[in-house]
């Protein structure tokens, strides 16, 4: 039988409501309006659960990937945008501890919530709103460690300090914390995983490193050893680095641990065969996507290499296999050491250039004020590197970006209050070249946003400690976009080497005792119109409409318009087709029954 369609008014329903109804003839009826809540308006729309111009926004682990590129693709952050950042006033923010680890963003949470997750020095871990920064969930686990239980360091109290990562898949999140035991007051290491739409601690976890890790006969001593690196989910696997404490106390090594994902009492681990050597970068671990990658710091009294000043390719068992394909150490590894000069001061950050013989690079920044290119299908083991140039006057400890535009591939990196951008000459071999230095008045690792991958290039730092103001400058020449904002852009509790995230037109720093928000302009959601409602074959239900380029929007249905908003059920989030143009597809519509909807943004 035949469907016939029509679209009108209902003028007894409330503003921003539509119904559909599917009988033997199809009459959808539709009002759109804004909705007097905050952050929301209502109308017609269409089941999906991704956002699919610009991919996922979910900001998983730190600097936006694996490969720790620290690049954000945002259609809202074009160049004049950037230049008129503004912080959002009425995003709350609260938490309590010092921070020295990235926020992360979550979407698609209960009823299409998006969080943002940050974590403390108090072994804090907070869930907050990412539109108005109210406290979502909170968990706290055990005591952290005051510094009087630590034969040295430069944090305390001691808790979470690395970048934790979220598995979307299973919707976990997964975090470092050095506590106090309240049953026997050992200093531990513990590994958590927690369902991230709640905080609940999942069964099975956490897991205690200091009895759970063993490479060859070295066994994890948590009291001499530090977290402040990323973790990495890679595959099955979470990975997470260790290194020593400031002062380099104690018998400690550079580890690596792995922790399958399903099975956590089977810990893998590898380690260096000699004293020292951390992995401690904020970077953390690194990855191809199969594999995992490390940096790896100055080793005492070691008289042949046993693992230190190095950059490692690990297999996914955690084992330094194929000889010297995969490790890479300068050939004066011995003389670095005795300086205390470590390669692994920054953390690998891979990167591709095409054009460039090897094409597939590991870029690595040491405390020499080196810059190093590495094959990284073929590290070299200890050997004279691809290519190699003296780019800083002192010491390189941060979190380095990358990023592309028309004039080629750029590493940016901090360096005494200083941005520096190197552009990676597409030879063979490639070349390493100072593009452009500007002040970020500070001692935060940068991160890009671009409208596109390559175009509207914009380079951030953070004033850590310093200024404590965000500072923007254009990715090609450096121009200054962005100079820090009036007196309401000023924050307080900035960390050294901490670095910010962006998401759906925003830009977030986490820092001692609150999230700090900023958004550019243009952010505000117009009024929704409603264009293309159908039937598609099949019965699914479609319309589409046309907002701010990528606005988070999510839809809830209800079978009657006077259930509670509360009750009505979250259908999914709104794909956005192309910038501004967004489409929703409601596959389960039922066939004989009347449903309304509500467009939530957020």
């Amino acid at each position: 039988m035949n469907k016939a369609f029509k679209n009108k008014t209902w003028a007894d329903a409330p503003a921003c409501c539509a119904s559909h109804h599917v009988t033997e003839h199809l009459l959808l009826k539709h009002l759109i309006r804004a909705w007097p809540i905050f952050g929301t308006c209502c109308l017609l729309a269409i089941l999906s659960d991704s956002f699919q111009a610009h991919g996922a926004v979910n900001v998983t682990q730190h600097h936006n990937d694996l490969a720790r590129d620290g690049l954000y693709i945002d259609p809202a952050f074009t160049t004049a945008n950037a230049a008129g950042l503004t912080r959002d006033l009425a995003f709350n923010g609260s938490i309590t501890g010092n921070v020295y680890a990235q926020p992360l963003y979550i979407e698609g949470g209960p009823r299409g919530l998006a969080v943002i997750i940050a974590v403390t020095e108090s072994n804090n871990v907070y869930a907050l709103n990412a539109v108005n920064g109210s406290v979502v969930w909170q968990i706290n686990v055990d005591p952290p460690v005051a510094a009087g239980s630590l034969p040295c360091g430069d944090v305390s109290p001691y808790g979470i300090t690395g970048t934790p990562v979220v598995d979307l898949p299973s919707r976990t999140l997964f975090f470092d914390a050095l506590t106090l035991s309240p049953v026997n007051g050992s200093v531990e290491h513990l590994v958590f995983s927690v369902n991230v739409d709640t905080g609940s601690i999942n069964p099975g976890w956490p897991v205690n490193v200091n009895s759970s890790a063993v490479s060859g006969t070295t066994k994890f001593n948590s009291t001499a050893q530090g977290e402040r690196g990323a973790l990495a989910v890679i595959g099955a696997n979470l990975y997470v680095p260790y290194g020593g404490l400031y002062g380099d106390c104690g018998t400690y090594y550079g580890w690596v641990v792995g922790v399958p994902l399903n099975n956590p009492s089977h810990v893998m681990a590898w380690a260096t065969t000699a004293h020292g050597g951390g992995a401690w970068s904020v970077g953390g671990v690194a990855s191809d996507g199969v594999d995992p990658f490390a940096a790896t710091g100055n080793t005492f009294g070691a008289s042949v290499w046993g693992g230190g000043e190095a950059i490692l390719h690990l297999s996914p068992s955690l084992v330094l296999s194929n000889g010297t394909m995969n490790y890479w150490a300068p050939t004066n590894w011995s003389s670095l050491d005795g300086s205390d000069l470590d390669i692994g001061g920054s953390g690998p950050l891979l990167v591709d250039v095409p054009g460039a013989t090897p094409l597939n690079l590991v870029v690595a920044l040491g405390k020499d004020g080196n810059a190093y290119l590495l094959n990284r299908t073929n590290l070299g083991g200890v050997s004279v590197p691809v290519a190699q140039a003296h780019v800083a006057g002192s010491s390189i400890i941060q979190a380095a970006a990358t990023y592309r535009t028309g004039k080629g591939t750029y590493v940016v990196f901090a360096n005494a209050n200083n941005l520096y951008a190197l552009r990676i000459g597409a030879s063979n071999p490639p070349t390493i070249t100072t593009v452009w230095t500007a002040a970020e008045n500070g001692r935060g690792s940068p991160f890009v946003t671009s409208t596109g991958g390559t175009n509207n290039v914009v380079v951030w730092g953070i004033g850590s400690e310093s200024d404590q103001r965000l500072h923007a400058f254009d990715g090609d020449t450096g121009t200054n976009v962005f100079t820090g904002g009036g007196a309401n852009e000023l924050m307080t509790g900035t960390r050294r080497f901490n670095t910010g995230m962006v998401a759906r037109g925003r830009i977030y720093v986490a820092n001692d005792n609150k999230v700090y928000a900023f958004s550019v302009p243009g952010q505000t959601v117009t009024s929704i119109i409603l264009t293309n409602p159908g039937i598609l074959p099949g019965g699914a239900f479609q319309f589409s409409f046309t907002n701010i380029p990528g606005a988070n929007f999510n839809v809830f249905g209800a079978t009657n318009l006077t259930t509670p908003f509360t009750n009505w059920i979250w259908l999914g989030g709104v794909p956005e087709v192309s910038p501004g143009q967004f489409q929703f597809t409601d596959t389960q519509a039922p066939s004989n029954s009347e449903r309304f909807y509500i467009v939530n943004w957020q």
